[in-house]
């Protein structure tokens, strides 16, 4: 299947973004770190055929333009809310991977009218315990400490390492599936990050992701989101369907993906795209096109 790549400019970035699919709702999906939109290549032709989907580069990731110094969550999420009005896309069958999960929950609660449903795979959210994913002490990982550090200390030790930092570390420690990820995917994720100023996308996710706890819950407070919603896990078993349970007004759909990875578009495309397509069909109705 032929993908369509796009620049869109919006008032403050440009984001690129990959479209594919001529019927169907309309899905979004948002990739988590260490990617790009190149993480979902082998999921967009399986729900475009039933699907108009569209996989975007956030704001410092991929193909789209690189993030300033205090780029953050809820700058991504105004990204996606005004990509989506310049598409005139939404509502969107939302899809949300990893540490975007903080972006999608800030779309999804600010701007309902542009999300139909949430999907959430291997993704959490700043106060409701993924901040302990940061805590080294007890099992948690260093890198989001060093990506969250002041940008000259972040770019001085990551720039230059791009390919063995996601080849030799990020992808084989969190992935279960053999072979899944290739040299090609590696390389392909590893260039938008070589670009200068290319970590800063990702440095700003995740200064968010231990700034924002006590915002988000105080969002969850205000109000829950009042849409149709979906956990994928797999490596980190329930994580997913828990926090998204704190923040759905409503019943959450649940998966668990046994003998997949952290890495689940990229691991086990074909499970995944059977998981999402039987969601939405329930949340599209019978009427929706097959």
């Amino acid at each position: 299947m032929h993908l369509n790549h796009h620049h869109t400019s919006l008032a403050a970035t440009e984001l690129h973004h990959v479209s594919a699919g001529e019927s169907g709702s309309p899905v979004l999906l948002v990739h988590g770190f260490p990617e790009s939109w190149w993480a979902f290549h082998r999921l967009i032709p399986l729900l475009a055929e039933h699907h108009r989907v569209v996989a975007v580069d956030l704001r410092g990731f991929g193909d789209s333009a690189v993030a300033g110094p205090d780029h953050d969550s809820a700058t991504a999420a105004e990204d996606l809310h005004q990509l989506l009005r310049h598409l005139d896309l939404g509502p969107v069958h939302l899809l949300c991977q990893d540490v975007s999960g903080g972006v999608a929950y800030r779309l999804a609660h600010a701007h309902p009218d542009d999300v139909r449903s949430l999907t959430a795979v291997e993704a959490g959210l700043a106060g409701f315990g993924l901040e302990g994913f940061a805590d080294v002490t007890h099992g948690g990982s260093w890198h989001i400490g060093l990506l969250a550090a002041p940008p000259a200390v972040a770019e001085l030790l990551l720039t230059g390492h791009e390919r063995e930092l996601l080849g030799q570390w990020a992808f084989p420690t969190m992935t279960t599936v053999a072979d899944a990820v290739t040299a090609d995917d590696v390389a392909e994720m590893a260039r938008g990050y070589a670009r200068p100023g290319g970590w800063r996308g990702a440095m700003g996710l995740y200064r968010s992701l231990l700034r924002e706890g006590d915002e988000l819950r105080s969002m969850r407070d205000q109000r829950r989101l009042d849409l149709p919603a979906l956990a994928v896990g797999a490596y980190g078993g329930g994580f997913t369907a828990a926090t998204l349970g704190e923040v759905v007004a409503g019943e959450v759909t649940t998966v668990e993906l046994a003998g997949v990875g952290h890495h689940v578009a990229l691991e086990a495309p074909a499970a995944l795209a059977d998981v999402v397509l039987d969601f939405l069909r329930s949340v599209d109705g019978p009427a929706a096109p097959q």
